[in-house]
């Protein structure tokens, strides 16, 4: 992961402190792996970077790991040229569950700057400050191996410049100890790192030491000054294809103004083979600053492009080399003297006959002439010599022949397989890791001693001496197979009924409503399968929330006493109110009427009022039949009748 520091991002609506101590401000960077944040060290009152495992990739321990090794990494690391690690940590997710996987973060020191990658697409870079961007790079990779660290991706995102120009390499997610016997590029089938900058060995997935991040810092060198990478192509395939197999391109042939000098050091900077290269950074460094000084890099031939090298011949055997008279001999016999150590001159008395024209008897052929005794003991003693050469030869020729078909099996290298059971995941995962093995292909299963999510075992299984190239099996617990419907999932919220049942790895199924007297609105009255229940792992419940209403029973006809134990009911669980009206027809005490009709929903606890019928009011004594008194008229009456009268 590259954090190419980000312009312009909105400044989070959010006051969260990490560990009691880190402010958490903007955001200034993301990557492929994680976002970095502007912070605040409360406690020291400095601004520091705080790097922060992107959520949807906590939940891999693969990540989880890589991002852990990166702390460690740098930790240990203390060079102006490399970014440093203040503290680690890990806090929730905002909004999770006390279930959900807490995100690592890393608090690192705040560099103010810009990246190499920013710098070489604004065209600023300088053949002299992209040299002194790379000392600075090489200064910091020659600290950090000698730490006996491998960056592993060395790239221009990676590496800051200072306001005042230093040099700061960051980003150690991906490094790996070199004693790291599994520290290759390849996990699950992926190649790590960037294509640009890749490694020959590390493009075909083979062990990286520091002389791969070295490759890496000359392609970061050759963009520097060039422009563009030593291989571009449409796919990372394509470029890693040319890592390995194609020749780069000279950096002069983009940039003019390039000297031969950096081109002779970048030539060796970009060889195929590790041996070709600088061995190391310092070495590197060297060679670069002899070329900004104006001399000629040296760059020391492989010692498979090293010249035939001329053997030292005596100038006894050179003056008898050139007066031998070796063709008139057969050439296996001015071999065989050689090989003998003896004089390719003839004696004396052969060399008269030779200069008369003569063969002499000794070399004639088929003839059995008298030899001098010196000579005879010379010839036996160099086909004897040549006799055993050849049969040393042909025992050699053989033994190899063998060998070639028939190769011996090296024994691999064990190591002990770690015990995992109980750990977490991604505790389980880094112990197999750090332990010297490959990534472990996860598989679950069920268990009735083991909790959900925690190591059940591996297989090989632990304890036992394992070869590191083997394939490593990490079981982890799914939980019991059978499980029990719980006791309080009644009165649940549907989200808190759905998480408790994916806890037990049950699956929420359909939801339906239904009324309840007792169960407010919203909450879980009942499922299916039922409460306490055993089911399969797996299984789908049905909820059944309640609408915290209640259905009115029909009264009416109902005597009181029945009407209200109906009310009262736990089920129903409604108030009432008495109302009695006289009525000569029911019964006393019968309920005649009520405020709502029966079979119609109301809110839970509810008041209904009741009309019940009560006995009409006795009559009382008629008065007897006398005559009324006529009342005396009224003033204004009177007054009427006079005048009617007139």
């Amino acid at each position: 992961m590259s954090a190419e520091f980000l312009k312009g991002q909105p400044t989070l609506n959010t006051e969260r402190v990490l560990n009691g101590r880190y402010e958490i401000g903007e955001l200034i960077g993301r990557g492929g792996m994680a976002d970095v944040y502007l912070g605040r060290d409360i406690r020291l009152g400095r601004s520091v970077a705080i790097k922060v495992l992107r959520p949807d990739l906590a939940r891999d321990p693969l990540f989880q790991s890589r991002f852990r090794r990166e702390a460690q990494a740098v930790a240990g690391l203390n060079h102006p040229a490399i970014v440093s690690v203040y503290d680690t940590g890990d806090q929730e997710s905002p909004g999770a569950s006390p279930e959900d996987v807490r995100l690592p973060f890393i608090v690192m020191e705040y560099v103010q700057g810009r990246t190499l990658r920013d710098l070489v697409k604004a065209g600023e870079i300088t053949t002299d400050k992209a040299v002194d961007y790379a000392l600075g790079v090489l200064s910091a990779l020659e600290y950090s191996h000698r730490s006996g660290i491998v960056h592993r991706d060395i790239k221009p995102a990676n590496v800051m410049v200072t306001s005042d120009g230093g040099v700061k390499v960051m980003d150690f997610g991906i490094a790996r100890a070199m004693a790291d016997s599994a520290a290759t590029m390849t996990q699950t089938q992926a190649v790590i790192g960037t294509a640009q900058y890749l490694s020959p060995e590390q493009a075909r997935g083979e062990t990286v030491d520091a002389r791969s991040d070295l490759y890496s810092a000359a392609c970061l060198l050759f963009e520097m000054l060039a422009g563009r990478p030593p291989f571009i192509g449409d796919s990372p395939v394509s470029v890693a294809y040319q890592h390995v197999r194609e020749i780069p391109p000279a950096a002069s042939s983009f940039n003019p103004e390039i000297p031969a000098s950096l081109d002779a050091v970048l030539e060796r900077g970009l060889a195929k083979d590790r041996a070709d290269r600088y061995q190391d950074a310092h070495e590197f460094r060297d060679a670069l600053l002899s070329a900004r000084s104006g001399a000629a890099a040296a760059v020391d031939p492989s010692p498979a492009t090293h010249p035939t090298e001329a053997l030292t011949v005596s100038p006894a055997k050179r003056a008898a080399v050139e007066i031998s008279p070796i063709e008139d001999e057969p050439r296996t016999r001015a071999m065989a003297r050689v090989l003998a150590g003896g004089p390719l001159t003839t004696d004396s008395a052969e060399k008269d006959n030779h200069d008369d024209g003569e063969v002499p008897a000794a070399l004639a052929i088929g003839t059995t002439g008298d030899r001098d005794p010196d000579q005879k003991a010379r010839r036996r003693a160099w086909i004897t010599t040549l006799i055993i050469v050849l049969i040393l030869l042909l025992g050699a020729g053989s033994v190899l022949a063998y060998n070639m078909l028939n190769p011996k099996e090296t024994a691999p290298v064990t190591k002990l397989m770690p015990s995992v059971q109980s750990k977490t995941q991604t505790d389980a995962l880094n112990i197999i890791m750090d332990a010297g093995f490959g990534a472990p292909t996860i598989e679950q299963q069920y268990s009735d001693t083991v909790k959900a999510g925690l190591a059940i075992g591996t297989e090989p299984e632990g304890g036992t001496e394992v070869a590191l190239d083997r394939k490593v099996i990490l079981y982890i617990s799914q939980g019991p197979s059978q499980v029990v419907i719980p006791e309080n999932l009644p009165g649940m919220t549907e989200p808190e009924a759905r998480d408790t049942l994916r806890k037990l790895n049950l699956q929420g199924g359909a939801t339906t409503e239904a009324n309840s007297a007792t169960v407010a609105a919203g909450r879980v009255l009942s499922s299916t399968p039922a409460v306490g229940e055993s089911v399969p792992t797996g299984t789908t419940v049905d909820l059944v929330l309640s609408t915290g209403k209640v259905t009115v029973p029909d009264l009416v006809g109902s005597p009181l006493e029945t009407a209200q134990a109906i009310m009262s009911d736990p089920n129903i669980a409604l108030t009432i109110t008495v109302d009695e009206v006289e009525n000569a027809v029911l019964e006393p005490g019968t309920v005649t009427a009520q405020s709502v009709e029966g079979g119609m929903d109301v809110d839970q606890g509810s008041t209904i009022s009741l009309t019940v019928a009560k006995a009409p009011a006795a009559p009382t004594e008629e008065a007897s039949p006398s005559a009324p008194a006529t009342p005396d008229p009224s003033p204004s009456e009177a007054t009427k009748k006079k005048k009617n009268d007139d």
